[in-house]
C-alpha cells in the first residue's frame, strides 16, 4: 500500500458561488501545466474536489510544484480504496503510521456517500478503535492531534490522508485577467508581481533598459526575476524598451526637479501603448505611498494624469521589511539586491520635486516636442519570453 494521490482543496475558490466553475477550471488547466512534465501523473476533479494521480510518481516533487500554485488552499497525499469498511481500516492505519514521532492522532470520517452503511460518528470510533489497537504508545486527543487522521467517503470511492501541506491560497492565474508589471529589478516590483498573480492575474513585464548607463548585466538580472516569477505561474512575455534617448533628452530639456516625474509619466505612456497592443487590461507597479520622491500621494497624482488605465499597486501599505520577507520567501531577494543599476537610479535629481503639480508638469512638457523620440522608443521595443524551464542567459542572448 501506498499514497497514490494528492488531494488539492480549494480555499477561497469556494465562496465563489456561481462562477466557481470558471475559478476550478482554471486550476484545472494551471495544475495540468505544472505536472505535465511527470509523464504518468494525471490530474481529474469529482464533485468539490480535485485529485492528482501520482501512478507511481514520486509524490514530493509534484507536491512541490503545486505548492507553488495560486489558488491551492491546502494538498494531502491520499490513499484510494474501495468503499470497503475492511480496505478502510487498513488503509487508515497505513496513513497514520507514515507519521513521525506521532503521539497522539485523530479521526475524521465525511460520509458524502450517504449509502455507506455505517454513519460518519459510528465510523470515527470503529476507526479509531482499530488504529488503537494495532499501534503502541499512541493515544486519541480529538482537540490538538499530532496527525488527524482524515476519511472522505465519496461515491466512486473512499480516500484516506494523514497531514496537510498549505498551499499559497489566492486565486489561479488567468481568472482575473492581464497587467502590465513594470519591472525595474528591485525588490519591490517582482514581489507586486507575485502578489497581483496571487489575485488570479496573468502578468506580462516591461523593462526600461538604458544603455550604456544600465548594464547588460542589469537586463540580464530582469529576465532572471521574471524566470522566478513563472514558478507561480505562466510563461511570461517580457518588453524590452530602448529607454536611454528619451531618457536623455527628458532630463536634458525639462527643468531637473520636475524631470524624474516626467520620466515616470513618460514610462507610463509606452506601457499603455504596450498595453494597448497586446490587449492588457491594466499597468501593476512596485510603488510604495511615501517611500521615495515619485511615490507621494502629489506624484501618483500627476504621474498617473496620463493613463486612463488601472494602476495596481500591491505595495501601497507595506513597510518596506514587509516586502523584503515577501521577496525572501519567493526567492526574488538575492537576485533583487545584485548590484546593477536600473533607469530609475541614474540622473536622479539633488532635489526631486515630491510634490508635483499636474498643470505645471503638463506646461513643462508642452514646451517640447517628444513625439518623434517617443515613436523611436515604441519601435525599438523588444518582446521575449520566458517560461520556467528556459535558460535566461539563452534569452538573453537573443537580445543582443
Amino acid at each position: 500500500m501506498e499514497f497514490d494521490h494528492i488531494l488539492i482543496r480549494y480555499g477561497e475558490m469556494a465562496l465563489k458561488g456561481k462562477n466557481i466553475k470558471v475559478f476550478i477550471n482554471q486550476l484545472h488547466h494551471n495544475v495540468h501545466q505544472k505536472v505535465k512534465d511527470f509523464p504518468n501523473v494525471k490530474v481529474k476533479r469529482t464533485q468539490g474536489r480535485m485529485f492528482i494521480l501520482l501512478n507511481g510518481t514520486d509524490p514530493e516533487p509534484v507536491m512541490e510544484k503545486c505548492r507553488n500554485i495560486f489558488g491551492i488552499h491546502s494538498l494531502s497525499l491520499a490513499i484510494k480504496v474501495e468503499n470497503d469498511i475492511d480496505k478502510i481500516k487498513e488503509a487508515a492505519l497505513y496513513a497514520l503510521q507514515q507519521g513521525k514521532n506521532i503521539k497522539t492522532f485523530k479521526v475524521s470520517v465525511k460520509r458524502i456517500n450517504k449509502e455507506f452503511p455505517f454513519k460518519s460518528q459510528e465510523l470515527n470510533h470503529i476507526l479509531g478503535g482499530h488504529l488503537l489497537a494495532n499501534t503502541e504508545d499512541i493515544t486519541v486527543d480529538v482537540h490538538h492531534p499530532d496527525v488527524e487522521v482524515k476519511i472522505e467517503i465519496r461515491q466512486e470511492a473512499t480516500y484516506i490522508t494523514s497531514g496537510v501541506t498549505l498551499g499559497l491560497g489566492g486565486l489561479p492565474v488567468g481568472t482575473s485577467g492581464k497587467s502590465l508589471l513594470l519591472l525595474s529589478g528591485g525588490i519591490d516590483s517582482p514581489v507586486a508581481g507575485y502578489l497581483a498573480m496571487k489575485r488570479g492575474v496573468a502578468i506580462e513585464a516591461i523593462h526600461f533598459h538604458s544603455p550604456p548607463y544600465t548594464s547588460d548585466r542589469a537586463k540580464q538580472k530582469v529576465l532572471d526575476l521574471t524566470k522566478q516569477l513563472t514558478k507561480f505561474g505562466k510563461s511570461i512575455n517580457v518588453h524590452i524598451v530602448p529607454f536611454t534617448k528619451l531618457q536623455q533628452e527628458i532630463f536634458r530639456e525639462m527643468p531637473e526637479a520636475y524631470a524624474m516625474t516626467i520620466m515616470r509619466r513618460m514610462m507610463f505612456r509606452i506601457a499603455e501603448a504596450v498595453c494597448e497592443k497586446e490587449e492588457i487590461l491594466s499597468l501593476t507597479t512596485g510603488e510604495n505611498l511615501g517611500q521615495v520622491a515619485s511615490q507621494t500621494m502629489e506624484s501618483m497624482h500627476t504621474i498617473n494624469e496620463v493613463t486612463n488605465y488601472p494602476v495596481i499597486r500591491p505595495l501601497v501599505t507595506m513597510d518596506k521589511l514587509e516586502v523584503i520577507e515577501i521577496s525572501q520567501q519567493i526567492g526574488t531577494y538575492e537576485t533583487s539586491i545584485l548590484p546593477y543599476e536600473d533607469c530609475c537610479t541614474i540622473f536622479v535629481p539633488k532635489s526631486p520635486k515630491t510634490k508635483p503639480k499636474r498643470h505645471k508638469v503638463n506646461f513643462y512638457e508642452s514646451k517640447h516636442d517628444f513625439h518623434a523620440t517617443l515613436q523611436e522608443t515604441l519601435e525599438g521595443i523588444e518582446t521575449i519570453k520566458i517560461t520556467e524551464k528556459m535558460k535566461t542567459e539563452d534569452a538573453f542572448t537573443n537580445l543582443l
